[in-house]
């Protein structure tokens, strides 16, 4: 009985999106303001029927209901009970009912924080809300409803994908999830702002907020799902270039622009149109990439849906939101506005040709993504796009966003000070002598490994990024400063671990046997021995290694291999010894019979530094939200 009355708090929760759509917007062109009230209370009660729905089907999974449908397909008895939990969002229909749980959060979060805001302008966005809320309603309920019954109901479920039983699985979905849907409010802010035929410029420091708390969450989930790529999948990298990978990057640097389009806006009144842009492309894009991950269209390790069907209902969805969001752009864009000049040598400058690069990195990633889908659609045969391609246009990007980041701290708003500017430059100086540094000292620890010129530029490049902004700042300890300071040593730092974990890490495969060892660069792996054990839910193979560096002690590693007795399936858990300056990292192959795997031993310096960098990004966006919030208060 209880599930039924989830799927009937989803009736009601559709009920009062339709009517959030639709009875505040008699009320604004009636000029009738008890109608347009109703916009606050009709998104609170969105926000409690949303809550109750996603909550009876997180108790279900949690009390193993196998006679919902849902719950038997990716549930099991013997299921650690966090793990139960988290499958609520682990296939298709739990993820889009927590993808409108996390909308009627936002915007829930809207409403409270505009009501004493400019009441018209907030009903309409949050109107515009309630009509994105009713479109994602209504395809739960026709083709994603998680509350079937299964007829007759099975006495164990078929548990969750090994895959996903993994810490990363209870935060990475749930973060992108927020971030992704946060740009739905500046979606309907700008589409509001289009409609009352208001420049972007009035509304600039209140969409930024919104903005960075998005991407602020954005950026924690692709870092979440990078280092989870990294210790889950066993294959030692962190960024396969996957079509899912890229649905989540493409938002992130639409994000990205807006956030320094919106910074030019508000303080110069100037890139009105890139920010109202970027704006209604951010959520288009975050929209698309809910249709890559659940359509099953294109190939990719995270995919959750086969059936195409309902994926191109989010395709849709996605095409409806582009082309009336755009039209209703380019009608109200105003040919007529007076261009205001500025140096190209010039903070602003940077900041247009950051946001330029960052536009041609978006559309690179689309291509690159959708192009094997159209090949197959055209019945031109199948093809692949993989790292290469986006390796060999992303290098030379990444090396201009780096560039214009320094320059951006280098130069001021108006004036062309190419002085100062030049003066900054002699700090690559210092910047590529330590960069060399660090590669020569990469290439003593292991003579397989080669000098990169490319690797060295942009390693370079992320030095000076890191000199520049501290040099730059390091007198402005204000709370207005930290943002940019933090978010911008990320960048250097995320990069520097990037550079060097890709270029010059260390691997080798090998077998071995019990009381065997193996040389990788300075380290000795010596496989100790072997032992079964068993799991709540599985069994595993597991090897103890010691690892010595030039004679001496210096960690103990326990890779595994792991067999689900309900799903059949055998998968690796690495063996990590994580360091600040490296990773040491083992991934266990096949057995060979007598205790005897093979193995793959990895060395991985800096890595580390990518997800600190990561981490140091997201905050130096909660510090700028924290400002504008006091600045809104003073």
């Amino acid at each position: 009985m209880l599930p039924e009355f989830g799927f009937l708090s989803l009736l009601f929760a559709t009920t009062a999106a339709l009517l959030l759509s639709i009875v505040p917007q008699i009320g604004i062109w009636r000029n009738k303001p008890s109608l347009t009230n109703t916009a606050w209370g009709l998104s609170y009660c969105f926000g409690i029927f949303t809550s109750v729905s996603i909550g009876i089907l997180a108790y279900s999974f949690a009390t193993d209901d196998f006679t919902l449908e849902y719950v038997a397909a990716h549930s099991n008895s013997q299921l650690p009970t966090f793990f139960k939990v988290a499958a609520t969002w682990g296939g298709h229909e739990g993820s889009i009912l927590f993808w409108l749980f996390t909308l009627s959060l936002w915007l829930v979060a809207f409403a409270f924080f505009s009501r004493k805001n400019d009441r018209t302008f907030s009903a309409q966005t949050l109107s515009l809300l309630g009509l994105i809320c009713l479109g994602f309603a209504i395809f739960i309920l026709f083709y994603s409803n998680p509350f079937g019954r299964a007829f007759p109901a099975p006495a164990e479920g078929r548990d969750l994908n090994p895959m996903l039983q993994d810490i990363g699985l209870i935060f990475h979905p749930p973060l992108l999830y927020v971030g992704y849907v946060g740009f739905a409010v500046n979606f309907a802010m700008s589409i509001s702002a289009l409609i009352f035929n208001r420049s972007a410029q009035v509304i600039a420091r209140a969409m930024r907020a919104w903005v960075l708390v998005s991407w602020l969450f954005l950026t924690l989930g692709i870092v979440l799902g990078a280092w989870w790529a990294y210790y889950e999948l066993g294959w030692g990298g962190w960024w396969f270039w996957d079509p899912v990978e890229n649905a989540s990057l493409m938002p992130w640097l639409l994000g990205l622009a807006l956030l320094h389009s919106l910074m030019v806006t508000e303080r110069q009144g100037m890139f009105s149109y890139w920010t109202t842009l970027f704006s209604l492309l951010a959520f288009a894009f975050s929209v698309l990439g809910t249709f890559i991950v659940r359509s099953g269209a294109l190939t990719s390790v995270h995919a959750f849906s086969l059936d195409s069907s309902r994926g191109y209902v989010l395709l849709l969805i996605f095409f409806l939101l582009t082309v009336g969001s755009l039209s209703l752009f380019a009608l109200r864009t105003n040919t007529n506005e007076s261009a205001v000049k500025f140096p190209l040598i010039s903070k602003t400058g940077a900041i247009l040709g950051l946001n330029i690069v960052l536009a041609v990195a978006t559309v690179s990633t689309f291509l690159g993504t959708f192009y094997p889908m159209l090949f197959q659609a055209m019945n031109w045969g199948s093809i692949s796009v993989g790292a290469p391609y986006f390796n060999s246009i992303f290098l030379p990007l990444l090396t201009l966003v780096l560039f214009a980041m320094a320059a951006t701290l280098c130069l001021s708003w108006f004036k062309s000070d190419k002085k100062r500017f030049f003066k900054r430059l002699l700090l690559l100086i210092p910047a590529a002598v330590i960069a060399y540094g660090m590669i020569w000292n990469a290439l003593q620890n292991d003579d397989a490994l080669r000098f990169h010129f490319f690797a060295y530029v942009l390693l370079t490049l992320a030095i000076w990024v890191l000199f520049v902004t501290l040099w730059q700042n390091w007198t402005k300890v204000r709370l207005a400063y930290f943002g940019m300071i933090l978010a911008h040593c990320g960048v250097a730092i995320a990069t520097m671990g990037a550079v060097m974990s890709s270029y010059f890490g260390s691997e080798l495969g090998v077998r071995l046997a019990p009381q065997q060892s193996q040389q990788l660069g300075q380290f000795e792996f010596h496989y100790d021995r072997f032992s079964n054990e068993i799991g709540p839910n599985f069994t595993a193979e597991v090897a103890f290694f010691s690892v010595s560096k030039q004679g001496k002690p210096y960690a103990e590693i326990v890779p595994e291999r792991r067999y689900y007795d309900v799903r059949t399936m055998t998968m690796s858990e690495v063996g990590l010894d994580a360091g600040f300056w490296g990773d040491l990292y083992i991934v266990m192959g096949d057995n060979l019979g007598k205790g005897e795997f093979t193995f793959r031993l990895h060395y991985k310096p800096l890595i580390r530094w990518l997800w600190l960098g990561g981490i140091l990004m997201a905050l130096g966006a909660l510090c700028s939200a924290i400002n504008l919030k006091r600045k809104r208060n003073e």
